[in-house]
């Protein structure tokens, strides 16, 4: 046994010595974009918020907004979404698989033990030393087999099972992001809608006042038929918008609920609105240079291209010659007392290589494929590049455009409002009927209306531009 380990440590030494470079391409980490800006047509920062180039994005960047139901729907979420748990669980096996497959730089060593018991035919010669014709036979040994990854196939088949896991961290890093910033949003429309909802009962309210004023006037003969129906319209039109954005609603807060991790039927935490949402006024900008390191979606990108250079590798690791050693040791003997004395032993030493030699052309073809493999990939990584730069200029043009659109609805409702107030006054002097006064209420409503869906934007495109760089994964 002592000769036996010395042997097959000499030899494993032997083939480690004899191991050189992995066969196919090394990785090399993609080119970072080279533009400077992510688009030359967007707009400028909004007024109302600082865009700081260079400042990375903070881990916990949904705190910005200041809110801390908002908070706890995050926190939520991240402890019970469903979608984020199977993320959790492909890491976690892909990690399990990667420490598998460095199992593979090892020897395999297995135990076995066989009783057999056993009668020679009269007409063969006894197989015992003592010549019985009926023993029983003990047999225990150990086999180490060992493959030295010469040509680096091991090392490549390691090498793209640890992209891979680099793969599922990403994808877990993506699906985290997105939830939060889905979350936010969520909240943010559910919110908005609300509020949408109470100005178009008002609107709907009002609307009705002033039909029951028109028909009123038709009657006395002020108005016509004419105006009767023109009223009656307008109304229709108001009173529609009650129960599409009511339908809008219960699908929000259903969406917002699974997010969660939550049955639609268990209900929502207080979801707060807007006003009591603050819009984060100092923004962070990574560099496009700086963008494809911040992505998560990038990076797994990345790491799928690494997987598919290294399973070319692999591929061309499968055509050269393999190198196996394995060693056997052991005792038999017809007595479990007698095992392991001398005499009784056995051991084998065996060193083998195979070169694949005709496989109908299945190797080099399968390598093939590993080479298209690795151009999709590649393809893909610039794809998915260039897709975060894009979904960064769209973010950042977006704040610029929903910011002027803010600033016209807040124009728009601040005229309704002051023409309701002067509506109001004139009727409680006598200056004007109660139509006027309607019609300034439903003006105002439908103002009010536009104003909500305008900040709600706001707030959803700083969320989206936090998204788009990156989520502070990194941090």
């Amino acid at each position: 046994m002592i000769r036996y380990r010395r042997a097959s440590v000499a030899l494993g030494l032997t083939a480690m010595g004899l191991a050189g470079c992995a066969v196919g391409p090394n990785f090399k980490t993609p080119a970072a974009p080279v533009a400077k800006v992510y688009a030359p047509s967007a707009g400028p920062a909004p007024a109302d918020q600082a865009l700081h180039a260079g400042r990375p994005v903070a881990a916990d960047w949904w705190r910005a907004f200041g809110s801390s139901a908002l908070d706890a729907m995050v926190d939520e979420a991240l402890r019970a979404n469903p979608d984020l748990k199977s993320a959790d669980a492909a890491l976690r096996q892909a990690r399990e698989l990667l420490a598998a497959q460095r199992g593979a730089f090892w020897p395999s060593a297995d135990l076995s033990y066989q009783a057999q018991r056993a009668k020679t035919s009269d007409a063969l010669q006894p197989v015992t030393a003592n010549n019985a014709a009926l023993y029983s036979l003990h047999t225990a040994q150990v086999e180490i087999d060992y493959s030295p990854d010469v040509f680096g196939g091991v090392r490549r088949a390691t090498e793209a099972a640890k992209a891979q896991a680099e793969n599922q961290r990403f994808q877990y890093e993506a699906a985290r992001t997105s939830l939060i910033a889905n979350v936010l949003s969520g909240a943010i429309q559910a919110a908005a809608l609300q509020a949408q909802l109470d100005a178009a009962l008002k609107a709907a309210a009002a609307g009705r006042d002033i039909l029951a004023f028109t028909r009123r006037q038709v009657e006395l003969g002020a108005l016509g038929q004419a105006d009767l129906a023109a009223q009656e319209t307008t109304l229709a039109q108001a009173e529609q918008a009650v129960p599409t954005l009511q339908k809008a609603l219960g699908q929000q807060q259903t969406a917002l609920a699974i997010l969660l991790g939550r049955e639609p039927g268990q209900g929502l935490p207080t979801i707060p609105s807007l006003d009591q949402v603050t819009l984060p006024a100092d923004l962070p900008l990574v560099l496009p240079a700086e963008l494809v390191r911040q992505r998560p979606d990038v990076r797994a990108a990345e790491a799928n291209l690494h997987v598919a250079s290294a399973q070319v590798g692999v591929a061309i690791a499968a055509r050269i010659p393999d190198i196996s050693l394995s060693a056997l040791a052991g005792g038999a003997s017809l007595g479990l007392q007698d095992l392991l004395t001398r005499g009784n032993d056995f051991w084998t030493l065996t060193a083998g290589v195979t070169q694949p030699v005709f496989a109908g052309g299945a190797l080099l073809h399968r390598q093939k494929a590993a080479e298209d493999t690795l151009d999709q990939a590649k393809a893909q990584y610039r794809s998915a590049a260039l897709s975060a730069l894009k979904n960064v200029a769209d973010c950042l043009d977006a704040l610029s455009r929903d910011a002027d659109a803010l600033k016209s609805a807040q124009v728009a409702a601040s005229g309704a409002q002051r023409g309701l107030a002067f509506a109001e006054r004139q009727t409680a002097l006598g200056e004007s009927g109660a139509l006027q006064a309607r019609l300034a209420v439903q003006t105002y409503a439908q103002a009010q209306g536009a104003l909500v869906v305008a900040q709600a934007a706001r707030y959803s495109d700083t969320a989206a531009l936090y998204q788009a760089l990156g989520g502070g994964w990194r941090n």
